[in-house]
């Protein structure tokens, strides 16, 4: 399945459940989740091939990481948060209550605090696996050689090492330093724990600390853990955990004394880069931030950098508006805290500053996953969706570019998640948007898909999906064009509409490329051309209408619309072709009578047009040698045949065959069309009626007295048969009055002087 039928599968599950918030929120089912593992699902595929551009590949890691931030802050803000006790009431419940659990509760009620530490959460899910450095054998074990050697022979320490192995050595002796490889080990080792604490894996880092036998240090990091007791916590107790568990303590009971003590290392200018690095990461606030962006790459990396300052600085501030509790002093609150609309407003600021950010690595801050990033976060999607429309509309995100179709996949697919979860989303954006990835999914040949997407475009959308299946044109057969129509019922569209509605842009489409009708009566006697690509266009595009009965009355109007360009062009055969594909139930229809009327003249018209084949035919069987018996038979088919055209070519002449009142639908228009119709067919019915007559009359004595006959019905002023006759070759009454004339004369050919004596035969 290509990745665009995977987007569209998941869409469709979601549909399906589109009025439970639930369901669209499970972690592992839900919509996020589910369109997240697509794009896992192709990255891996690329890893497996590395047949795709590298942009291509950054681009599926960049949506997979902006789906997994949806997953992550859109449930928290469409469902009811959780109630959780006001922090000072449990210390005012029980002042020994432990530093995590008023951290909870603090977060508990501040929607924002809450988003900015699952915003951490998504960073640091998101981060590059860290790698740890090569092992070692031991602490310092070069620098321990030269130490050792220096004991034993008395003297200072050789290339200007240290001379003791106290971890804080290299701050007191400044002029002297680790070995090298030591060196270069102990600033590896930092930056793996530097990687460890961005991707929130603590714990690894403690373990790294461990095997690199540095145990001060993974207790220093542990330091940043907050102090939590089940024991004499006013939490609900697990009642499946174990006793023995909930007596134990664990964290930093002395984190506030802890964090100060980070932020000094991070400030002293005694201690390596990468350890401040280090501190400043494991303690982020406002002093040490400056140093920590030191450490940034990515546009992440900032982006995670400004949050854990965020996070860290309105825990603390709370905390030491609350007094801190037993743990953190006991001291008593402070009531000049920032209020919470305040710090509202300071974080949009601060994360608003992230849009101008210059990084080392990766895609910038400008780019259009990091902008939606941001604005999801600062919770002003309309304007992200607004924005990305402007930049379709303005051509900035050129088609031609490799972005576009990924960029348009996204968001078309981000309005529809958002249109399901109650998420405001501008309509006119929305439209462009949709529709751009509508020509995405055209330009990749993704024809099954369209009505699932054109579906959503609401009041607009059975024209966007009809102007699909009008661009179809002759590409489709017939049962493809049957299918495409289905799908539009399938995904909720009226399929009368989109039928119809096709059909019409179709003629209207074929009509402006085929010539008017206009300027002089065309030939129907001369060999016709083959038809053109716009004239099978309008021949195919009835195909829509006759599909489902409900449709047929339209159509039938517009098979009389086609039908009267075909006849008034001279093109016969493509107006036969037209009516073999109509179902023989619109003959049915009387309503309205003016076009139910008009369709029965085109039927009586090629009945008589196929006899008159068949008469042409039947005249070709006759040769010189034939025996009595083949004879008889011929001549009493080919005697039937002319009998029938007589009949059912009178009767026509007789009847007010496509006569029209200007009063009727359609107008002048359709009553110069039935005009230019009646001007090219009534004289070709009388003047070859005439012809077989006369030609006949060997074989059928009286066809000759028939033909002068039809003289008075030609004459005759209720049918004004004669105002049919144009001034063109081949179509003058006095054509037709010459071949009068040559009938009358051949009346005389059995003798006689009497020229109407023939009439009477």
């Amino acid at each position: 399945m290509s990745l665009y039928g995977s987007y569209a599968d998941v869409l469709s599950v979601s549909n399906a459940v589109r009025d439970d918030l639930l369901a669209l929120f499970d972690p592992e089912t839900g919509f996020a989740p589910r369109m997240r593992q697509v794009c896992r699902d192709q990255l891996q595929i690329i890893d497996d091939t590395w047949e795709t551009h590298e942009l291509d590949a950054e681009l599926l890691r960049m949506e997979e990481r902006t789906w997994g931030l949806l997953q992550a802050v859109m449930p928290a803000r469409k469902t009811n948060p959780t109630d959780l006790p006001n922090p000072r009431a449990l210390l005012a419940q029980n002042p020994y209550t432990p530093t995590s659990t008023l951290a909870q509760a603090i977060m508990g009620h501040s929607p924002l605090l809450t988003e900015l530490v699952v915003v951490r959460e998504w960073l640091q899910e998101t981060a590059p696996s860290p790698l740890g450095p090569e092992a070692t054998t031991g602490y310092w074990r070069f620098t321990k050689l030269g130490v050792m050697q220096a004991l034993r022979s008395g003297g200072p320490a050789r290339d200007a090492l240290v001379s003791r192995m106290d971890p804080d050595v290299c701050a007191r002796e400044k002029s002297a330093g680790l070995a090298v490889d030591d060196a270069n080990y102990e600033k590896n080792l930092a930056m793996a724990l530097y990687a460890c604490v961005r991707a929130g894996r603590i714990d690894d880092a403690v373990e790294m600390c461990r095997k690199a036998n540095q145990p001060w240090k993974a207790a220093s990091i542990r330091g940043a853990r907050l102090f939590q007791w089940p024991a004499i916590s006013t939490e609900e107790i697990d009642h499946e955990e174990d006793d023995d568990d909930l007596d134990l303590s664990s964290g930093n009971r002395q984190r506030k004394l802890w964090k100060s003590t980070c932020i000094r290392a991070v400030l002293s200018t005694n201690l390596p880069e990468y350890e401040r690095v280090l501190y400043a990461a494991l303690a982020p606030s406002q002093q040490t931030v400056a140093v920590l962006k030191t450490a940034c790459r990515t546009w992440e990396d900032y982006l995670w950098a400004q949050v854990c300052v965020l996070c860290e600085e309105r825990e603390s501030g709370e905390m030491d508006r609350l007094g801190g509790g037993f743990w953190e002093g006991g001291m008593e609150g402070d009531t000049d805290g920032e209020e919470e609309s305040e710090w509202v407003a300071r974080v949009a600021e601060t994360l608003e500053a992230l849009k101008d950010v210059a990084v080392v690595e990766g895609l910038g801050s400008e780019h259009a996953f990091h902008y939606s990033q941001l604005h999801i976060i600062l919770d002003k999607t309309e304007m992200m969706i607004e924005n990305f429309a402007d930049a379709l509309k303005s051509g900035s995100l050129a088609v031609s570019s490799r972005e576009h179709a990924p960029l348009c996949r996204f968001f078309a697919h981000l309005c529809l998640y958002f249109q399901m979860i109650d998420i405001p989303v501008p309509p006119l954006a929305t439209q462009v948007i949709l529709e751009s990835y509508l020509q995405v999914l055209e330009a990749a040949g993704q024809r099954e898909l369209i009505a699932l997407y054109a579906g959503a475009l609401g009041d607009n959308a059975v024209e966007r999906y009809a102007m699909f299946l009008v661009s179809l044109e002759l590409s489709a057969d017939m049962s493809e064009r049957r299918l495409a129509l289905m799908r539009a019922r399938d995904h909720g569209l009226d399929m009368d509409r989109v039928a119809v509605a096709t059909a019409e842009r179709t003629i209207e489409k074929a009509f402006e490329a085929l010539p008017p009708l206009r300027g002089s009566l065309p030939s129907i006697i001369a060999l016709q051309p083959p038809p053109t690509r716009p004239e099978l266009l309008l021949v195919r595009s009835i195909e829509w209408t006759t599909f489902h009965e409900s449709t047929f009355p339209t159509a039938l109007e517009q098979a009389n619309v086609i039908m009267r360009y075909f006849l008034a062009s001279g093109r016969v055969s493509l107006a036969r072709q037209l009516l073999d594909m109509l179902p023989p139930e619109l003959a049915a229809i009387g309503e309205p009578e003016e076009m139910a009327t008009e369709y029965l003249h085109y039927r009586q018209f090629f009945v008589i047009w196929e006899t008159l084949d068949k008469v042409v035919e039947s005249q070709a069987l006759e040769v010189a040698r034939m025996n009595r018996d083949t004879r008889l038979a011929w001549l009493d088919d080919y005697r039937g045949l002319i009998d029938r055209a007589h009949e059912r070519i009178t009767k026509l002449l007789e009847s007010e065959w496509l006569v029209t009142d200007v009063e009727t639908p359609g107008g002048n228009r359709r009553r110069r069309e039935l005009i230019r119709v009646r001007q090219i067919y009534v004289p070709e019915l009388i003047i070859r009626l005439h012809s077989l007559l006369v030609g006949s009359r060997h074989h059928i004595k009286e066809n000759l007295s028939r033909a002068l006959h039809l003289v008075n019905t030609v004459a005759d002023s209720r049918y004004k048969l004669y105002e049919d006759f144009v001034n063109e070759d081949g179509r003058r009454l006095d054509d037709y009055l010459g071949a009068v004339r040559q009938a009358v004369l051949a009346g005389l050919e059995t003798g006689g002087s009497d020229p109407f004596r023939v009439l009477s035969l």
